[in-house]
């Protein structure tokens, strides 16, 4: 099986698009009462312009086991329509080696995303069990697009000798290089960040990004498309979730508005590709 990466950019490539949904079901905004029936009309809507879902665990947790039930419907629903899509697993785990090779084959034997969030405060031994599947892989989490990201991940690490050290975000994707098989690692860069993205881009060349924060979250997509990409203009999935998945509260037209604006996060990734390769 060839790595997550390598399916990534053959899957950007055929369907010329960087654009990822993220499917974050919350039943206080969706327009119908059926989540797999609401993932299902936005998966048949957009699946021919994204390279990637990326379902927040949390949002099907929340609703006991018909929302864990929904997960998995919706995960063979993508399989079915577009079985070249690569789907994240937004879990964000991170737990001592034993547990992280549980949550490893949850994700992955179970659950059969291909590439999943994991925090990596606990270090490599926590980050190593994703990484022991073939094709499978993990985002580890570096610079997020929260307001609170500074709180921690500004925090400027002393190196002893007098010399300004680097910021706990840039030391963690040091780490993720130095654990990094091939195809099997890559980071989680908010977009609401474009500056520190682009520094991250320079001294990481080969990671690829997940890119969250665009749309409701404030992030642009022209910024940080142009921040975040490779030298080859791939390299990154920009996720939208709730400026997708809530373009309308209409029941009969909700699909069409998701479409439209999946449209519209294609077009703005590839225009800023275009000016960034001088085409």
């Amino acid at each position: 099986m060839a790595n997550w990466v390598t399916r990534l950019d053959d899957r950007s490539l055929a369907v010329d698009s960087l654009a990822c949904v993220g499917l974050d079901p919350d039943p206080s905004l969706m327009p119908v009462d059926s989540v797999i029936e609401f993932n299902r009309a936005i998966i048949d809507a957009t699946h021919d312009l994204v390279c990637a879902y990326k379902p927040q665990l949390a949002f099907y947790e929340a609703l006991g086991i018909e929302g864990l039930e929904a997960l998995r419907d919706t995960i063979e629903h993508i399989r079915q329509v577009a079985p070249d899509v690569i789907i994240v697993g937004d879990a964000k785990r991170g737990d001592i080696g034993s547990t992280a090779t549980a949550y490893a084959r949850a994700m992955f034997e179970f659950w059969d995303f291909d590439v999943v969030t994991v925090h990596p405060y606990l270090g490599g031994d926590s980050v190593a069990p994703f990484l022991e599947y073939e094709g499978r892989g993990a985002l580890v989490v570096c610079r997020t697009s929260n307001p609170g990201a500074r709180e921690l991940q500004d925090i400027r690490l002393d190196t002893g000798s007098g010399e300004r050290g680097k910021m706990v975000y840039e030391r963690v994707a040091d780490a993720v290089e130095e654990w990094n098989v091939p195809g099997t690692l890559g980071l989680v860069v908010g977009a609401t960040y474009p500056e520190e993205m682009a520094a991250l881009r320079r001294d990481h060349p080969s990671l690829p990004f997940l890119i969250p924060g665009v749309g409701r979250q404030g992030g642009d997509v022209y910024g940080a498309t142009r921040a975040g990409a490779n030298a080859d203009g791939r390299g990154i999935l920009v996720s939208s979730s709730r400026g997708v998945l809530y373009a309308s509260s209409d029941p009969g037209e909700y699909a069409d508005a998701a479409r439209s604006e999946t449209e519209k996060l294609r077009t703005e990734i590839n225009a800023a590709l275009q000016e960034l390769s001088g085409v």
